[in-house]
């Protein structure tokens, strides 16, 4: 277990234990605390609010491993289960506020944390309250960045498909499909959680017009990440719909082609059929070499002509060229 606490103002981090912890919590009047817990839930594991000596302040399920994304106020404090993004994994960042002190807890390393820590130095943030906002807006630009970087993967999939497809592109656009629809399943219940409970503490008049300002900016910026992970969305649909065009399309030409190759040799395969039929005419008067060349032979030849001349006059051959090409390109 590793606890950080950071001293505000000033932003100056300090690793501690549980219980000089708590005996800062209790007398500090601005300050964050962060406790990370090793990554899987020990069969006995102490109560980490207890030892900081906060049961009477936060709810029950504050620190319960498993918890889904939610944000509650009760009275002059908050609690939030913060989804947040650290290297392509979906993690819950537990968050404890109250006008003096901001507890986070978490599950493993979590360095979107560790990037706030090293920033409320610069931002100087005026109260508890203010960190909290810089600590959700943290989060929501982890799905961000995320959704941004896959948005690019994908566009330049769909680019390199149309240079050259290969099997293995479908399977790297569905893990990006697979991605898009976790992150809007993490977010999403999230975003309501919380607008829920902002709108309803915007509406009360007791709420200053400060921290109205934050949360709407929150709101704002919670709308433009999740338009980007529809877009991410969108964006791997089409590059799904794009793939299956270009197949389609190759299977065309190879039925274009196989058509092609039956109307040459139909004739032949007509002629072999027929006249290896045992009619009495076909085996009593058809005994030249040049009644056989002509009909095996030259017959074949003029159907041959003919199909070919066909084909040149209906542009089939110059459509499936055009599409040779435009494939090179």
């Amino acid at each position: 277990m590793i606890v950080s606490v950071v001293s505000m103002p000033g932003g100056i981090t300090t690793r501690t234990s549980l219980s000089e912890a708590r005996e800062r919590l209790a007398t500090s009047d601005f300050l964050l605390a962060d406790v990370q817990l090793p990554g899987e839930p020990a069969a006995a594991e102490p109560t980490v609010v207890g030892l900081l000596g906060l049961e009477a302040e936060s709810p029950p399920w504050f620190g319960r491993a498993g918890e889904p994304a939610r944000a509650e106020f009760l009275g002059d404090r908050a609690g939030f289960v913060v989804p947040v993004v650290d290297e392509g994994r979906v993690a819950h960042v537990h968050v404890l506020v109250t006008e003096r002190h901001l507890v986070t807890l978490h599950r493993g390393p979590a360095r979107p944390l560790e990037g706030l820590i090293a920033r409320l130095g610069q931002e100087n943030p005026p109260d508890v309250v203010a960190v909290l906002f810089l600590l959700l807006q943290e989060a929501l630009d982890t799905f961000r960045r995320t959704a941004v970087a896959d948005l690019l993967e994908v566009e330049d999939l769909e680019d390199a498909m149309f240079e050259q497809r290969r099997p293995e592109q479908v399977y790297r656009l569905a893990r990006l499909r697979r991605r898009a629809a976790r992150l809007h399943h993490f977010l999403l219940p999230y975003l309501q959680a919380t607008d829920e409970v902002l709108a309803r503490r915007m509406l009360n008049r007791s709420f200053p017009e400060e921290r109205q300002h934050l949360a709407r900016e929150f709101q704002h910026a919670a709308r433009l990440v999740l338009t980007d992970i529809e877009s991410l969305q969108e964006a791997t649909r089409r590059a799904f719909a794009s793939y299956s065009s270009l197949v389609a399309g190759e299977q065309n030409g190879v039925i274009n082609r196989l058509a092609i190759v039956s109307t040459i040799f139909l004739p032949l395969s007509f002629l072999t059929g027929y006249f290896g039929m045992n009619f009495s005419y076909l085996t009593d008067e058809i005994e030249s070499r040049a009644v056989f060349w002509l009909l095996a032979v030259a017959l074949q030849a003029g159907v041959l002509f003919l199909a070919l001349y066909v084909l040149h006059r209906t542009r089939i051959w110059r459509r499936l060229r055009e599409d040779e090409s435009l494939k090179e390109r």
